[in-house]
């Protein structure tokens, strides 16, 4: 269990740094989620300590779940850069920002999946996406579920402690200049989640097959997020495509994924109570 206690956080897995690279104190808006494009949280760590690196965050979130602080979170880092968002400009300002220790695109070798710092990666630690703001397919690092675990404990004590407005990737405050978090990054459901909106922003659709895979990108060979879903299983559509829709399991906000579109159905709405009041009522007229 996390809490925040003078602005710094206190919990399992948490440790204090002190990085140079900051400004003075303000009031955060709004939460932006970055990927380090790294090699470790902890070398990620070292360099927005670096005075030469001119950037830092408030959290660096690792692939186990542990949280570097480098600075308490009602002072100004240097993680946007040049930003906007609503009207305002420079979001370093107006946002608190954290780094998750994540290789973001990689290169696509054929038999293999290569970062920029030259590791390489196994097929099921890729996800195969195009990004929202982008055109073409792309292999992206996979985040681990105690990493989107803990994306979803931060953002939820973070708006319930200081107010804030929304949730917001780099790739929306610098967009055409910045790609992160990436798809491979549930942000949609995040920022659903932490504001509400589930319920009434993202259509319903039943699992109509008798077991369907949710998968970690939109690709069968793509690895499996969590047992498969049964049929009548209620999931809710944060990412259409034309063969597959990145979807969240209503009920079970910490399982999100990659499903075949074939084997989902359109949970009918509704109409509201207004409408089927006057629908009655021209029945009984008849």
């Amino acid at each position: 269990m996390l809490n925040i206690k003078n602005h710094l956080l206190e919990g399992d897995k948490v440790t204090q740094r002190n990085t140079p690279n900051r400004g003075g104190k303000f009031a955060p808006q709004y939460l932006v989620f970055h990927y380090t494009a790294g090699s470790s949280a902890k070398s990620s760590a070292d360099w927005l300590c670096n005075p030469a690196a001119k950037a830092s965050a408030h959290l660096v979130l690792g692939r186990e779940g542990e949280i570097i602080q480098l600075a308490p979170l009602n002072v100004v880092t240097w993680h946007a850069g040049i930003s906007h968002w609503a009207g305002l400009t420079g979001m370093n300002n107006h946002s608190i920002g954290i780094e998750m220790d994540n290789a973001g695109v990689l290169k696509n070798l054929g038999d293999r999946y290569e970062s920029a710092f030259g590791k390489v990666y196994p097929r099921n630690e890729v996800v195969l996406a195009r990004h929202r703001h982008g055109t073409t397919e792309q292999a992206w690092h996979a985040y681990t579920e105690a990493q989107i675990s803990r994306a979803f404990e931060l953002a939820e004590l973070l708006f319930s402690h200081y107010g804030l407005k929304e949730v917001l990737g780099h790739e929306d405050i610098a967009r055409g200049r910045k790609s992160d978090p990436g798809p491979a990054f549930p942000l949609g459901s995040v920022a659903s989640r932490v504001a509400g909106r589930m319920e009434d922003d993202f259509p319903r659709y039943t699992v109509i097959a008798a077991s369907l895979n949710i998968r970690s990108g939109p690709d069968a060979a793509a690895a499996t997020v969590a047992p498969a879903l049964k049929r009548g299983t209620e999931v809710a559509l944060l990412e259409a495509g034309e063969r597959w829709s990145r979807v969240e399991v209503v009920g079970k906000g910490d399982i999100e994924g990659w499903v075949f579109n074939a084997h989902l159905q359109a949970v009918p709405v509704a109409p509201p109570p207004s409408a089927r009041s006057r629908s009655k009522a021209r029945s009984k007229g008849r």
